[in-house]
């Protein structure tokens, strides 16, 4: 059978590529292929204990059967035209992220708070001057999570609505990669929405970024996933820096 591969982030330079299309056996598991891909070189042997996998846009244990046609996506911890889901809710663009509009869209008569958080491109990091950034995305799954994220924060916290935009491309200093805003009668449940929604987008949803500096780029660190994603292999690095 044959399956096809996409590598993400640092990933893709240590493969020297964004996407390969593999032939295994059939009956041969995610585990199979992550073996097969870790042969490729040290750098992604030494890559796969903090790297999820994620089979036909769903996250997936190792054990996992595959079959003809999959499409199997390697994930290394996250960062956070236009592709839209439910543009009231979650999306994805590539043009600024004019916060303004969209929180004149949500807010409503019966709302006592509108929180809003945006994450904005620093001008250095860790005393290094930062030139740019670039953001990608495995972007359908993405799309999915956010609007999966945007549902369950409308159930935990009981907000009235929300509204989640990541930013992808280039980025210049002081530009908005990312916005949430929650709407709500009640501001304790918007502030606690809002902080769990960036928290939780940071951790599990697949996008990442580069940084640009004047000596050099490198892929930003991110932080490892939630105990409940499976990797591909041992345990992620506790130390491993925060985005």
């Amino acid at each position: 059978m044959r399956v096809r591969v996409l590598f993400f982030g640092m990933l893709k330079d240590m493969a020297g590529q964004t996407s390969d299309c593999m032939d295994l056996p059939a009956g041969a598991s995610v585990g199979d292929l992550l073996d097969r891909c870790a042969s490729q070189s040290p750098a992604m042997k030494a890559a796969m204990p903090s790297v999820a996998i994620a089979v036909n846009q769903q996250y997936s244990a190792t054990g996992a059967v595959l079959h003809d046609g999959d499409e199997v996506a390697l994930l290394p911890p996250v960062s956070g035209g236009s592709a839209t889901s439910n543009p009231h809710r979650a999306s994805i663009v590539r043009v600024p992220i004019d916060s303004n509009s969209i929180l004149d869209r949500i807010k409503r008569g019966e709302d006592g708070a509108a929180v809003i958080f945006e994450g904005v491109v620093r001008n250095q990091t860790r005393g290094r001057k930062t030139l740019y950034l670039d953001y990608e995305a495995y972007e359908q799954m993405a799309l999915q999570q956010m609007e999966s994220l945007a549902e369950q924060a409308l159930r935990q916290f009981q907000v009235r609505d929300v509204a989640l935009v990541h930013r992808l491309g280039r980025l210049e200093i002081g530009e908005t990669s990312v916005l949430i805003v929650v709407a709500s009668a009640h501001r304790a449940a918007a502030f606690d929405a809002c902080r769990w929604l960036i928290d939780t987008l940071k951790r599990t949803v697949p996008i990442w970024k580069k940084e640009h500096f004047e000596d050099g780029s490198v892929w930003a660190d991110g932080e490892p996933f939630p105990a409940e994603i499976p990797r591909a292999s041992g345990s992620p690095n506790p130390d491993r820096a925060s985005k």
